[in-house]
């Protein structure tokens, strides 16, 4: 009798791949994962969503008595989860039977899950960078000291960011070049060969820095401004600057005119800032102030692409500004009105690649479970929830065996005012 060795392929496919895919994971290892784990189900579709905390505003008196003083209002906020796209890698089993069946898999599995791995994660980076609320430095200005890197531990503390979990940077992989000057043991290291956490321990260059685990990310998102020929422009009418309008989404819709004649996209990732609104600290509700006793103003980031047209359009910006008399969500010291000085801050016609900061729970990142196939497959889940499908079908039409892989992520904004974008 020849040789059958199929019987449990798909689980031989889904231990080797999953072995190779957790190896190869850093930033999707640094993020919230139990919020969106087993999270969605039939009943929720594309979307789920959880509740943002509520707050309040304390009042002082001197004998007690709350006559005439205003009740803070309980306003109750979510977050929602958004379904990804699909990633998958699919292979014709003829091409590379022969590896399968005598379990030598580090071929095929390797570079399969690699491949899936880099994808989560730039698509995860572009995400993070198109809604981080906070800005450290100056957009296009590189990181070279780790003063510099200081400056964005600097924003999260003035900010107002708990430091009940870990705050996290990542930088470009040749920015340790420019702080090997500073100090000459950088790095994670020994890291055993076989460590399933590797790729993630190998990442780390400082351990605790300013506050922060600051680690490398060949996988950061980039983004490139049009040459819009002008930076300057105006608000044009005063956005909704309530708690309400912001609390589903955290974003603002900020209508901006007199960008000189300029038609064309703003891309998602551009920081823009509003010239008299200066930031709260979260915790506090008071004005930040700087290194040189200034106040911080208003920035916020694009989140997606905005349309304009001679100048004038309307950008929906992460990191709103929320400003009403009750102040328990205040995020600015007063409103942005009509006719406010708007500045973009990168400069046009360049690329950029912004480093980023963020709080574990900035961000969630999860995956939908996936439905089985009318074929040989296997479901395999990592320990912090992400489910992968390993799955071994034939075409009877064409004679060919296939397999493929599949993970279908899904990403949250938690608090955009958790994470930020980080320049020299």
């Amino acid at each position: 009798m020849a040789n059958n060795l199929e019987s449990n392929i798909t689980k031989k496919l889904a231990k080797g791949f999953m072995t190779a895919f957790e190896s190869g994971r850093v930033l999707s290892k640094n993020i919230n994962t139990q919020l969106l784990s087993n999270a969605f189900n039939p009943g929720t579709g594309d979307t789920v969503y959880f509740k943002r905390p509520t707050d309040f505003k304390s009042v002082e008196t001197l004998t007690g008595d709350l006559t005439g003083s205003t009740e803070s209002d309980i306003i109750v906020g979510q977050a929602s989860g958004k379904a990804q796209p699909y990633i998958s890698v699919h292979a014709k089993y003829s091409e590379f039977e022969e590896s399968l069946e005598l379990d030598d898999l580090s071929a095929i599995l390797a570079p399969a899950a690699t491949r899936i791995v880099t994808t989560l994660e730039l698509n995860c980076t572009k995400f993070m960078m198109n809604n981080s609320g906070l800005l450290a430095g100056s957009p296009g200005n590189v990181v070279t000291t780790w003063d510099h890197l200081a400056e964005a531990g600097a924003v999260m503390a003035a900010s107002g960011v708990p430091r009940d979990d870990t705050w996290f940077c990542a930088v470009n992989p040749h920015t340790q070049t420019k702080l090997a000057s500073d100090q000459r043991s950088l790095g994670a290291g020994g890291v055993a060969a076989g460590d399933i956490d590797r790729a993630n321990k190998m990442a780390v260059i400082n351990e605790n820095f300013a506050g922060m685990k600051v680690m490398t990310s060949s996988t950061l998102a980039s983004f490139e401004t049009p040459a819009t020929g002008d930076l300057v422009g105006t608000v044009n009418g005063a956005p909704a600057a309530t708690y309400v309008a912001a609390k589903d989404t955290m974003t603002q819709a900020i209508t901006i005119a007199g960008i000189g004649a300029f038609s064309g996209v703003i891309p998602a990732g551009t920081i823009v800032q509003v010239a008299g609104r200066n930031r709260l600290n979260l915790s506090t509700r008071r004005p930040i102030i700087d290194g040189i006793g200034a106040n911080r103003l208003f920035t916020a980031v694009v989140t997606a692409d905005a349309t304009i047209a001679g100048g004038a359009g309307t950008l929906i910006v992460s990191g709103p500004g929320i400003y009403e008399a009750n102040g328990a969500y205040n995020t600015i010291d007063s409103a942005i009105a009509d006719g406010d000085v708007i500045t973009i801050l990168n400069a046009d016609s360049t690329l950029f690649q912004p480093n980023l900061f963020w709080h574990k729970q900035a961000f969630s990142i999860g995956s939908i479970p996936i439905k089985k196939l009318y074929a040989t497959d296997t479901v395999a889940t990592t320990a912090d929830g992400l489910q992968l499908r390993v799955c071994k079908y034939s075409d009877g039409k064409t004679n060919t065996q296939m397999v493929r892989f599949d993970l279908h992520p899904a990403f949250a904004v938690l608090n955009p005012f958790f994470a930020g974008h980080a320049y020299g």
